[in-house]
């Protein structure tokens, strides 16, 4: 499991924080009467970050006990692209969390490769229930078994982590499809019949020719 190191923030200016490297920070949730203020270097909250994302439990060293946390949510200043504050939600290290997973695609689909289709992914990610220890960052998807059009991959053929359960989805719920590359149609043109104007264009000019001098 990543662990985070973490200082208690009893008071201080949030700005002189940050420019000392750290980010402000709070723990709430399960085991957490009161919101706990703390600070984060902020080097290593975007590695843990990188690891974990938002589904997998970090754990929170430093403190005057150890709590496992997920990174619920945190800001960053459009100015500077850099993180200024996290939400850290606790866990109880007993208790089931559900939480929503990324899937991560890999492979090439034989469908694709050889110009017969187009891969559609319907599921960009899944909602799993596990224990804090067993949550994933990802679901591997693999779409190498992806050979003609109309082939797919369903909810069923995921592969679970052990201890992790998927919850609100059914087995046959279309994760990807290779679908067949629509053609476009082409718009009818009426061929231009240049002789035709040539003729209009001639009996303009005798037209002309005919008009008698006043």
């Amino acid at each position: 499991m990543t662990t985070l190191s973490a200082t208690t923030r009893t008071g201080g200016s949030a700005a002189n924080l940050r420019a000392e490297g750290a980010i402000p920070a709070v723990i709430y949730g399960k085991g957490v009467k009161e919101t706990i203020s703390i600070a984060l270097d902020r080097e290593s909250f975007k590695k843990a970050w990188t690891a974990a994302g938002s589904s997998t439990a970090v754990t929170i060293t430093g403190l005057d006990h150890e709590y496992d946390v997920i990174i619920h949510d945190f800001q960053i200043d459009p100015a500077t692209d850099m993180v200024i504050h996290a939400d850290l939600l606790a866990l109880d290290k007993n208790t089931k969390v559900t939480v929503h997973v990324e899937l991560e695609f890999t492979g090439t689909a034989p469908a694709v490769k050889s110009g017969l289709g187009i891969l559609e992914k319907v599921l960009h990610e899944v909602e799993v229930e596990a224990l804090p220890a067993n949550l994933p960052k990802s679901l591997v998807v693999s779409i190498d078994g992806l050979e003609e059009v109309g082939s797919a991959i369903h909810v069923k053929d995921l592969a679970l982590p052990k201890g992790v359960e998927l919850k609100g989805h059914e087995g046959d719920d279309v994760v990807a499809v290779i679908s067949a590359i629509k053609e476009e149609k082409e718009e009818d043109a009426t061929p231009i019949d240049f002789a035709a104007i040539e003729v209009s264009a001639q009996k303009g000019k005798k037209a002309e020719e005919e008009v008698p001098a006043e």
